[in-house]
């Protein structure tokens, strides 16, 4: 897995709306991966829609939050119209299969998808914050807002 400090893999994914989204384009600002097993499980459902409703205020600490998983474009674009998830990217690590997770050191090879993971890309696509949760937890967003809030980018916890 990616380690503090570690420059960050970049990639070029579509998102459920078939718009390319290349992670070295967003210099500048944080970005929040993301990462779910996979679409149409409720756990996930529930990460996604956590960061569709705290939009605003990722924006507001100049940050972007990215859902990924290995799942299609038309699979994530339906979920993300079931999910009324309007303002967040939700990215396919379809094919090659998982390749940014593999880049990132999170695919379950045994499973087919990623771990459960959020990590977070400084302004200068540096790792800043990695961390894996079990495939049953939910991330705590609040955990994230307050380490995203917290953080001047010069010392990371």
């Amino acid at each position: 897995m990616v380690k503090i400090a570690d420059k960050a893999p970049d990639f070029t994914l579509k998102d459920h709306e078939k718009n390319e989204i290349k992670l070295s384009a967003h210099k500048g600002k944080r970005i929040l991966l993301s990462f779910h097993p996979l679409a149409w499980t409720k756990i996930c459902a529930e990460q996604m829609k956590s960061l569709e409703a705290n939009f605003e205020e990722f924006t507001e600490q100049n940050t972007i939050a990215l859902g990924i998983s290995v799942d299609t474009v038309p699979s994530k674009h339906a979920w993300a119209k079931e999910l009324g998830i309007e303002n967040t990217r939700l990215l396919c690590d379809f094919w090659p299969h998982g390749t940014v997770a593999n880049a990132y050191g999170i695919f379950r090879d045994k499973d087919g998808f990623s771990e459960r993971a959020n990590i977070i890309v400084d302004e200068n696509g540096m790792i800043a914050f990695a961390k894996v949760y079990e495939i049953s937890q939910l991330p705590d967003i609040n955990k994230i807002l307050d380490f995203i809030r917290k953080w001047k980018g010069e010392e990371n916890e």
